[in-house]
């Protein structure tokens, strides 16, 4: 008999589980709960979710409750009586009297090996913090922030180039099979739910604006961590000449190792440098400056006639 599964997720990270549950016969999706419609995009649009586009293609039952902590949410799930609940960032907490309906719980997938990185943006500080290895984790979810029990583990490596979103692809196709094992062992009673060690756990916080604001002094290597894993938003930034400026670079050994303080601007060898802290330097690749398109590096510096004295503040 097949596992009746409710599926409550939002972006489209969601969307690989969803779509391989459903084509999973062992398991029936009753009915999908997303986010109501939202004004998206530059022109501020009213869109569906990616998972209610996904789910009305399927003929998939869809409930937008505009809060799940709602009478009216509670007797939807109390009528589905499912035997899980699938929660893939969702976007709303979960109020503890909704958690006891499933006899199998909240099941979610996590992006990152908890207790480490609980919160709201796991891929983005491991990349930012320089992290090699990240993963996956399935969970009973309680009334915690990431706090349940964890049901089953993937370790999972951070490629040294990888952004944030191209991690946040390839964790998304990971999640799918994983919550699938996770909800099949589950039923068969061959997990044994594992608590928390709170004493090592760590916090992503949501990504703010400022977090962009790039600090010279930093390494060359710390920077580019912060590119990498600030994309697409907030973006790594700088200010010239009174302007905010988008960048993009990687870590190099600059020409004639200049003495400069951090933040200088560096010609050499057809190449542009800025000098970071520690004795190290970023090789500039792209560069956005307010009001501009992105351009590189090179017609940055032609365009702007860059000086001995020019800086990044």
């Amino acid at each position: 008999m097949a596992l009746r599964i409710v599926f409550c997720g939002t972006p489209a990270f969601a969307v690989p589980s969803l779509d391989h549950l459903l084509a999973e016969p062992e398991f029936r999706v009753e009915a999908v709960v997303t986010q109501p419609d939202r004004p998206r995009g530059r022109g501020r649009e009213i869109a569906a979710s990616p998972v209610k586009e996904t789910a009305a293609a399927a003929g998939i039952a869809v409930y937008q409750p505009e809060k799940i902590k709602s009478d009216d949410a509670f007797d939807y799930f109390k009528s589905l009586a499912p035997d899980a609940v699938v929660i893939i960032a969702y976007g709303q907490i979960i109020p503890a009297r909704l958690l006891e309906i499933p006899r199998l719980g909240w099941i979610n997938v996590h992006a990152s090996l908890l207790p480490k990185y609980r919160g709201a943006a796991p891929i983005n500080w491991a990349i930012i913090n320089g992290e090699q290895t990240t993963g996956l984790s399935t969970m009973r979810i309680d009334a915690g922030l990431d706090t349940g029990p964890v049901l089953l583990k993937r370790q999972i490596p951070i490629a040294a180039e990888e952004t944030a979103p191209q991690l946040t692809s390839r964790l998304a196709e990971a999640s799918a099979p994983l919550i699938a094992e996770t909800l099949r062992k589950l039923a068969r009673g061959e997990i044994t739910p594992a608590p928390q060690d709170n004493s090592q756990a760590t916090f992503a916080r949501p990504l703010k604006k400022d977090d962009g604001r790039l600090d010279w002094s930093l390494s060359a290597t710390q920077i580019y961590n912060r590119i990498r894993g600030l994309e697409p938003w907030p973006g790594a930034f700088t200010h010239f000449r009174g302007k905010m400026c988008h960048v993009w670079g990687q870590p190099a050994q600059a020409p004639g190792a200049p003495s400069a303080s951090p933040g200088a601007i560096h010609s050499a060898g057809g190449e542009i440098f800025v000098i970071c802290g520690a004795g190290t330097a970023l090789r500039l690749d792209l560069v956005k400056l307010e009001g501009r398109k992105r351009v590189t590096a090179r017609e940055f510096a032609s365009g702007m006639h860059l000086t001995a004295t020019d800086r990044f503040e």
